[in-house]
């Protein structure tokens, strides 16, 4: 099995092996804390039922219209900032849920939408990721010659220092920017940063979505959508130094397949008798069977000694056509020796380079 295959495997492996630690660690962390919170609310649920007599239906309706109108809570959604910042998501592949189409027209044109606008989107955002990419390699590489560094060239290691930083320095001020304005804790607007700017987008954390924001906070939601913007194009740049060190490590795999393969390629051809071994396009001469003595033919050998016996063939008569090309190449490059025949196997022999 060819080792590609086989890390394509062990990749396979490795994945679900770490889809089913993480299951294993999220049901210990979060299973307990769901069941005392469905509990909670079960708890809670009866109360208000008791207190106030309302009927189950009636709680329904009720519970409708709270989650109904939660979106609602940040203005229109649907009014041009609203709109936009929903156009943003989209094409960023965020998709955090707070705010969706509800009509025909709305769920079709959001289809096509995402059809053009998410490639659009991928292509801008590799684009000024190269962009950063190159800009970071001159600025290391200034920084390199200002310090006298003998190697001055910006490494691949240099440039994925440089944009992981970047992204650390985004999602920390980020993340104390949306504490300040959404009323999170520190750790909470961490969290969120980092699950808008790898795009997971669960939704349970959205920004722009308390006190009407999108409507009298205008520089409140530019800011947001520069983060989100900017943000992504530097992770862009994080991903296409990864996808490059990855293509680097395939093309270094194979090329070292392909030596591995032509140290040991060699192959064995029968010449009216003879076992002849071909090696890297050389041949070395094998033990004589079934010839006369008394022939007068020609050795064909590739070593260091004289002491082979003869290899015994006809170019025109023995050699089958499609192994003639390979045979005249070998005996082009040869030492060709006069010798009487003699049976005997063949010997250790030493290549000559040639």
């Amino acid at each position: 099995m060819k080792r590609q295959n086989v890390r394509t495997l062990s990749l396979v492996v490795c994945t679900f092996t770490y889809l089913l630690v993480g299951a294993a660690v999220f049901d210990a962390l979060e299973s307990e804390t769901e069941r005392k919170r469905w509990n909670h609310l079960l708890e809670l649920k009866a109360a208000l039922v008791r207190k106030y007599s309302i009927s189950e239906d009636d709680y329904r309706m009720m519970e409708v219209a709270i989650i109904e109108n939660k979106p609602h809570k940040a203005g229109p959604q649907w009014k041009f900032a609203g709109a936009f910042y929903f156009s943003t998501v989209v094409l960023a592949m965020i998709g955090y849920g707070h705010s969706t189409p509800v009509t025909i027209g709305g769920k079709a044109f959001c289809m096509a939408y995402a059809m053009v606008g998410i490639p659009l989107g991928l292509i801008m955002f590799q684009s000024i990721g190269e962009r950063l990419n190159k800009f970071a390699s001159v600025v290391i590489r200034r920084a390199k010659q200002y310090l006298k560094c003998k190697k001055e060239e910006a490494t691949e290691m240099n440039l994925m220092f440089a944009t992981g930083m970047l992204s650390s320095v985004i999602i920390t001020t980020g993340a104390a920017v949306f504490s300040k304005y959404e009323g999170w804790s520190y750790f909470d607007s961490f969290y969120y940063c980092f699950v808008t700017l790898t795009t997971i987008g669960f939704g349970d954390y959205v920004a722009l979505q308390n006190d009407q924001a999108l409507m009298t906070m205008p520089g409140y939601v530019a800011l947001s959508l520069v983060f989100i913007l900017f943000g992504l194009a530097v992770v862009a740049a994080s991903i296409n130094l990864l996808v490059l060190r990855f293509m680097t490590m395939n093309a270094e795999e194979v090329r070292r397949e392909d030596n591995e393969l032509q140290g040991v390629s060699q192959h064995v051809i029968t010449v009216d008798g003879e076992a002849v071994t071909s090696v890297n396009g050389k041949l070395l001469a094998g033990h004589t069977i079934g010839r006369d003595a008394g022939d007068d033919v020609d050795q064909v050998s590739v070593c260091s000694c004289t002491c082979v016996g003869p290899v015994q063939y006809d170019y025109n008569r023995d050699i089958r056509p499609a192994e003639r090309a390979a045979a005249n190449a070998a005996a082009a490059a040869a030492v060709v020796y006069n010798s009487p025949p003699t049976e005997q196997p063949l010997l250790s022999l030493k290549r000559v380079s040639i």
